[in-house]
């Protein structure tokens, strides 16, 4: 690839990759404001659980047809799309908050919206990385990501504290429809380059692409159902997330009730967090898996459970201690993650892996309504800080648990994952005891 060439590539991905940057900013700065305006007007663990599954549900219901529909569309107007839509609503929360209209029933409403074009935004996103940046740049693009969302989790608490005390809400939410607007000028002038399946789609009328995407989509729920280990590894994930989810969705409450502090503290939370997650990124792009990465993973997890009991056990005047515990468990957190899709994208063929991410991450995230619905009760019968504690405890557990099953362990041999042509598309195991799926699993 000539110079010229590898700068006109770059020039156009990164002429939309900055501006996404920045729009992610935006928004992170309003639901900053958004989360802190339901704690302090409700003080309510149900109203704060609430918020976060209706903002979960869309993109964990629709998230396997989703990543199928995106592979069949105009990735480009999906985007716009997308990010119109996110737009339009956030004119419409900031003009709730101006006249003094707004409901919590409101932001529900206006929540779900806005991600389900997230739902949408994000597949089309990753699939046009794919077919913009040259292959042997993928990874310098792919830690990017990751370094984008660690730094928006460090910037935007603090920063969304301090535009909190001098904007007022309308204000803060004008924030988020102007840089949404920034994000989409450049897709109307830029052109996304289209994989040749969409053509041959367009051609097959009105019936063909709803069988397709029925197809495709099911196609990647029963890439994972048919992988023994990768299906134990999800039901792993979404027992964590029943607990996981419902904890850090209370910790604006835990830090106004328990640890008797404001917006500031809570956007120091959250930046502890996100400095872990970027330090755990760093460390894990210089190390590297290893040679066998899910055996590591699982022990990385016990150590991230252990770290963050840190945070319930820490008294109500050392506010410190907790910060430790988030910013040494986001490190693990960040590590564990990285090492699993590293796997992930080692053994998925590259064609299937936008529709096999996204049933990936709704079978994951398919017991988080759950816990969002049991949070509210849960933490007004036995306090904020149980959750927390169970937290950490199922982290231990699930990785014992893992590190007991033989199929997640055959994950690490080499030849574990080849595809073999069972029908479903997915790698063929030998039989093995069956430890971490659910009795009915077979």
């Amino acid at each position: 690839m000539t110079g010229r060439q590898s700068n006109k590539w770059a020039r156009r991905f990164f002429a939309i990759w900055s501006v996404q940057a920045v729009s992610l900013l935006g928004s992170s700065v309003a639901q900053f404001a958004v989360v802190w305006w339901l704690t302090d007007t409700s003080g309510s663990a149900v109203v704060l659980a609430t918020a976060t599954l209706v903002a979960m549900l869309p993109q964990v219901l629709l998230g396997p047809f989703v990543g199928a529909l995106v592979d069949r569309l105009d990735r480009r107007k999906v985007m716009i799309i997308a990010d119109s839509v996110v737009a339009a609503f956030g004119l419409l929360l900031a003009m709730l908050f101006w006249t003094d209209r707004v409901q919590i029933w409101h932001l529900y409403v206006i929540m779900a919206a806005r991600s389900l074009g997230g739902a949408f935004h994000w597949p089309a996103m990753q699939a046009s990385t794919t077919l913009m940046v040259p292959e042997d740049n993928l990874p310098r693009v792919s830690g990017l990501n990751q370094a984008l969302q660690g730094a928006s989790q460090i910037i935007s608490p603090p920063l969304g504290a301090l535009l909190l005390a001098l904007l007022p809400l309308h204000g803060m939410m004008m924030i988020d429809v102007v840089t949404a607007a920034i994000a989409v000028m450049p897709l109307f002038f830029i052109p996304i380059p289209q994989p040749e399946q969409a053509a041959e789609v367009a051609e097959a009328g009105a019936v063909a692409p709803l069988r397709r995407l029925w197809n495709d989509t099911r196609e990647g729920l029963g890439y994972i159902w048919h992988w023994k280990g990768l299906r134990q590894v999800v039901t792993m994930a979404a027992g964590m997330n029943l607990i996981w989810a419902p904890a850090f969705t209370l910790m604006p409450l835990l830090v106004r009730n328990y640890f008797q502090r404001g917006a500031l503290e809570l956007g120091y939370t959250q930046a502890a967090w996100g400095a872990g997650v970027i330090a755990g990124g760093l460390s894990l792009a210089v190390i590297g898996g290893g040679r066998r990465p899910m055996r590591r993973a699982l022990f990385l997890l016990i150590v991230q459970g252990l770290l963050i009991l840190l945070v319930p056990s820490a008294p109500s005047n050392a506010l410190w201690m907790a910060l430790i515990g988030l910013a040494t468990g986001g490190a693990v957190n960040a590590m564990v993650n990285g090492m699993f899709m590293a796997f992930m994208q080692k053994q998925v063929e590259p064609g299937k892996q936008g529709r096999v991410f996204t049933a990936l991450s709704s079978f994951s995230g398919a017991m988080m309504p759950l816990g969002m619905v049991l949070a509210g009760p849960v933490a007004e019968a036995f306090g904020i800080r149980a959750w927390f504690f169970a937290a950490g405890v199922s982290s231990v557990l699930m990785a014992c648990l893992g590190l007991l099953s033989r199929s997640i362990m055959s994950l690490d041999q080499d030849g574990a994952a080849r595809l073999e042509g069972n029908g479903s598309g997915a790698p063929v195991e030998p039989a093995q005891a069956d430890t971490l799926a659910p009795a009915s699993a077979e």
